[in-house]
């Protein structure tokens, strides 16, 4: 039953067959063999077909959101018996937004010099894609920001645990005029390159930008890091990022990291969004132990 439903969760996800079987390494006809005898034994259809996939029926929607559950409880049970068996071992999933990933080593890299067997998968979303993952337990826990659109009313029972606070820096080519801190309201001067409007952290400087009446503008726009250090190309061009991202992209290169005063509050507190304790692995319930 367990397969049957993870092949159901796999072509609701893929929305084609083909893919679906691919991802659940069968071959089509065994997945299509497997989702008909799942609506045998359910006594309902599940799946409109046609001559391709069409959707769930509505009966089809609603066992695959318990299926969802099932799965995730039984991938849990299943892991928590290795682990009573073998000791600490598996793969940790963690969702990272993007200006976290500099950071996210330090929180982990403990939690795995003391658990060798253990393994990391780290995904690099953004803020909704986090909670989407969360919601289809793609992932085991999200690193985002604490309320990310109040993560707590979209995945009833989810928890945060609080980190740290983000500041933030002006990254721009390095010159010995440049102060060693800048407020906001001086960055006027700068022809910005920053991250893409869907993703939290430029919501938050965009909000610390209108207070000190700068106009967001930015000559480039990127959901990649990379992308905005490689346009920094002269004095007049920067980008603005956490103070700890910009201080590793600009390692080796000749780039200056200024300090940003006069931050408004908002929500840049960082934090590990978690399922409730029941959901959770051994596995992940000894990671948040390692943090505190």
């Amino acid at each position: 039953m367990i397969d049957k439903l993870e092949m159901l969760i796999a072509l609701a996800r893929e929305r084609h067959f083909g893919r679906a079987a691919e991802l659940c390494h069968v071959t089509q006809p065994t997945l299509s063999s497997a989702i008909k005898s799942l609506e045998q034994q359910l006594g309902v259809q599940l799946v409109q077909r046609g001559a391709r996939f069409i959707g769930l029926t509505p009966e089809g929607e609603r066992v695959l959101a318990r299926a969802k559950t099932i799965v995730a409880e039984a991938r849990a049970l299943k892991s928590d018996v290795a682990v009573a068996r073998e000791g600490l071992s598996g793969t940790l999933r963690l969702g990272v937004i993007p200006t976290a990933l500099a950071s996210v080593h330090d929180l982990t890299q403990p939690f795995l010099a003391q658990h060798p067997g253990v393994r990391l998968q780290i995904l690099s979303l953004n803020s909704h894609e986090i909670l989407e993952r969360l919601a289809e337990f793609e992932i085991d826990a999200g690193l985002s920001y604490a309320r990310a659109d109040q993560a707590q009313d979209r995945l009833p029972g989810f928890k945060t645990l609080p980190l740290y606070e983000e500041s933030y820096a002006l990254v721009t080519q390095d010159d010995p005029d440049l102060p060693d801190s800048m407020n906001w309201k001086e960055l006027g001067g700068f022809s910005l390159c920053l991250l893409t409007p869907d993703m939290q952290n430029r919501r938050i400087i965009d909000r610390n930008l209108a207070h000190a009446r700068i106009a967001t503008a930015p000559r480039i726009e990127s959901n990649s890091i990379i992308a905005l250090i490689s346009h920094i190309t002269d004095h007049d061009t920067a980008t603005i990022l956490t103070l700890t991202t910009a201080l590793f992209y600009a390692q080796g290169r000749a780039l200056r990291c200024i300090p940003l005063t006069g931050s408004v509050g908002g929500i840049s507190d960082v934090a590990f969004i978690l399922p409730p304790v029941g959901r959770r692995t051994l596995l992940l319930d000894a990671f948040v132990e390692s943090l505190a």
